[in-house]
């Protein structure tokens, strides 16, 4: 509850508060709780505040992946292998594993039938650290609400058992 500085570097939880926020959700009091703390509704968007005042969203809390103790941003993962020719879209989720906790595992929608996963890991590897190269691709078409947002809860449940 502490504001952070305009570097455009910390981050931090975006909250609002007003007469225009929403009253709550509908029959929903275990959200409401969650969502609603000390007058400000809590968005669950993790964001930076640059100088000039401009706020630029970097993830929701519930996507940052917790790999040995590293918070990796699935944003930034997406944003690069969403550069790669090959990939039409994609969407990068936490996976469990045995040692790093969870780990980066990326499904993606192909635009050219020849992409591998070798390419897409290499894509990777020229362009992120290490830990945040995916161990898992899975090429997949995204599930998608009638808005076309991806619905990550979705894939989540598809890696539960791998």
């Amino acid at each position: 509850m502490k504001p952070v500085k305009k570097d455009g570097k910390s981050l931090g939880e975006v909250f609002f508060r007003g007469n225009i926020i929403m009253k709550g959700y509908l029959g929903n009091k275990e959200a409401n709780k969650a969502a609603f703390k000390n007058g400000w509704f809590h968005t669950g968007d993790l964001a930076v505040i640059h100088k000039d005042g401009y706020i630029e969203l970097k993830d929701r809390s519930k996507d940052i992946i917790i790999s040995g103790g590293e918070n990796i941003s699935s944003i930034e993962i997406e944003k690069t292998i969403i550069k790669h020719p090959k990939v039409q879209d994609c969407a990068v989720i936490g996976m469990k594993h045995e040692k790093w906790g969870e780990v980066p595992c990326a499904f993606i929608e192909k635009n050219n039938k020849s992409l591998t996963k070798e390419e897409v890991i290499d894509h990777c590897r020229k362009n992120l650290a290490g830990f945040k190269i995916p161990k898992k691709v899975l090429f997949e078409n995204l599930p998608r609400t009638s808005t076309g947002k991806i619905q990550k809860f979705n894939l989540r449940k598809l890696v539960q058992d791998l």
